[in-house]
């Protein structure tokens, strides 16, 4: 795991195209701005972790071969209006 420093307004950058600013800093809270492509499925991990455990579910009771199934990203944070 890569660990960074950010301070307000500062950014990371991601794969050239995922932008990841610290919009604020309030006690122990920390807001994050996400800047991506919408091609990019942003969501926070305990949503994404949410929906791996409904599509195992659904697999389990249909006849799919689960190879064939997209996987979601691994990434975590927190998501864009619309994303998750």
């Amino acid at each position: 795991m890569l660990v960074l420093s950010r301070r307000e307004a500062q950014s990371i950058v991601i794969g050239g195209n995922v932008v990841v600013t610290v919009v604020s800093v309030r006690g122990d809270q920390v807001r994050l701005g996400i800047d991506a492509p919408r091609s990019v499925t942003v969501h926070r991990q305990e949503v994404a972790l949410a929906i791996e455990a409904a599509n195992r579910e659904a697999l389990a009771t249909a006849e799919v071969d689960p190879s064939a199934l997209p996987r979601p990203s691994s990434r975590t944070g927190s998501a864009s209006p619309g994303n998750d």
